[in-house]
């Protein structure tokens, strides 16, 4: 999100990562298919796991079966990369139609979260031991056929509709028109307040109304802002604080670091009534303390804490990269990913078969749905695209082409030449830059685009 865009043009040929850094070394003797896990975060309350399957016999394995248990106390959470049926604490994971086939000497890999402190036991493959060996004599628990797509986990929603429109509001004055919060048009369900600023020490936030935006307004103070916070909330609003922009400069590469954004987050939050922050910065993240300093301003301000994102396309492409991974890393807190279809020129979608060119509805499917295929449930990824004229300098769409890119994903209607592999009922909805640009536009976006997402599955 920014104030002013160069139209940066990319072309990534790409989607191959996996999550996670570590193996765990097998026995000498292990031959066949085996399977390691590894615990890749844990935070106490909960950890996120990996399990790698390893073909080391001389012939391909078409569809594997991973089963293991949990101890009471431990519950499974989100998934990726594979299908789960459970049975009380033995779960069975099982491949997904792009990676039940495993070549000698390759590897496949899936991942999930789980809230407690145990581990995994008993871990079968096949029906065999994990680290290699033969099957044993009794054969393990029935289970029932896995579903075909995962079951829904309860996201933070922070009151949020099912679909919502987000929109960012400017604390800036440029040549949209300037706005004081509580005139936000009543479409939106949420509101970006663009920007908090980097202060002297590393991580840390400040925020207050810019001077020029007040001038502009003919006198607006925080005390007038804090109360047009409270104004919007007893609309049935939430409204956020976003962390970056084109010129941000907060910066989160350690643990101290970390520190002072969960700090001065939670005091902001606190003076003005923020319900939550949205992550927007487009001069890179280290995805291992940025998840470190989301996950403690959630342990201060409770589970009602809204996190989104706000990636531009590019960060958006592979799943180790510091935007994409950071998403997955706290896929257990964070509420919508709100990836930026535009200013991106040419990428490769979900089927790594084509350069999709931006604004189009194949352009904005078949993007979405790489991070949907990834692993992020589809109440997770929302659509970002420029609010008309003067918002961006490339990728603007007429409305219609972002209400037919949500048919496309939840019903599989008013698709282009790309189809996504499945349907998405759940997709969150729409985002904008911005609702400064939609007003000076005729408000074409949000009075477009609201209204159909109500009629979304």
């Amino acid at each position: 999100m920014k104030r002013s865009r160069s139209l940066a043009l990319s072309l990534v040929a790409t989607l191959a990562a996996t999550l996670g850094a570590a193996w765990v070394a097998l026995p000498a003797y292990a031959a066949g298919p085996t399977a390691s896990f590894v615990k890749t975060a844990d935070w106490g309350s909960g950890w996120e796991g990996k399990y790698t399957i390893t073909n080391g016999g001389s012939t391909t394995i078409n569809g594997w079966s991973l089963a293991f248990d949990l101890p009471s106390g431990t519950t499974l959470g989100s998934y990726w990369d594979a299908l789960l049926s459970s049975a009380g604490q033995r779960h069975t994971f099982t491949n997904r139609s792009w990676n039940g086939t495993i070549a000698p000497g390759g590897s496949v890999s899936f991942g999930f979260l789980a809230t407690g402190s145990g581990s995994p036991s008993g871990c079968q493959l096949n029906g065999a031991p994990c680290g290699g060996g033969a099957p044993p004599t009794t054969p393990p628990p029935t289970t029932t056929p896995p579903p075909t797509t995962p079951p829904p986990t309860t996201p933070p929603t922070g009151d949020l509709p099912k679909h919502l429109l987000t929109g960012y509001w400017h604390n800036f004055d440029n040549p949209a028109v300037e706005l004081r919060l509580r005139d936000v048009p009543a479409e939106y369900d949420l509101i970006a307040v663009a920007f908090a600023e980097a202060t002297s020490t590393p991580g840390a936030l400040t925020f207050g109304i810019d001077p020029g935006l007040s001038a502009a307004l003919g006198g607006y103070t925080d005390a007038d802002f804090t109360g047009d916070v409270r104004t919007l909330h007893s609309r049935g609003k939430r409204v956020i604080l976003s962390v970056g922009g084109e010129t941000g400069r907060v910066t989160v590469n350690d643990a101290a670091s970390a520190a002072a954004f969960a700090d001065t987050a939670a005091a902001l939050i606190a003076r003005y009534g923020f319900d939550g922050v949205d992550i927007d910065l487009e001069n890179g993240l280290n995805p291992t303390y940025m998840a470190q300093a989301l996950r403690a301003l959630r342990a201060r301000v409770g589970s009602s804490l809204i996190i989104t994102m706000a990636p531009q396309t590019i960060d958006m492409q592979n799943p180790a990269s510091s935007y994409f991974k950071l998403a997955l890393d706290i896929r257990d807190i964070l509420t919508v990913v709100n990836t930026q279809y535009y200013n991106s020129g040419a990428m490769l979608g979900c089927d790594q078969n084509a350069a999709y060119s931006q604004g189009t509805v194949n352009f904005i499917v078949a993007l979405a749905c790489l991070p949907l295929e990834a692993g992020l449930r589809p109440d997770q990824v929302g659509l970002g695209l420029p609010a008309g004229a003067g918002a961006a300098g490339g990728g603007i769409v007429a409305p219609s082409v972002v209400k037919a890119a949500l048919d496309c994903l939840a019903r599989g209607t008013n698709c282009g030449s790309f189809r996504p592999p499945r349907t998405y009922p759940g997709i969150r909805g729409a985002m904008t830059w911005s609702v400064n640009w939609d007003v000076s536009n005729g408000n074409a976006f949000a009075r477009t685009v609201a209204p159909h997402l109500d009629t979304l599955p």
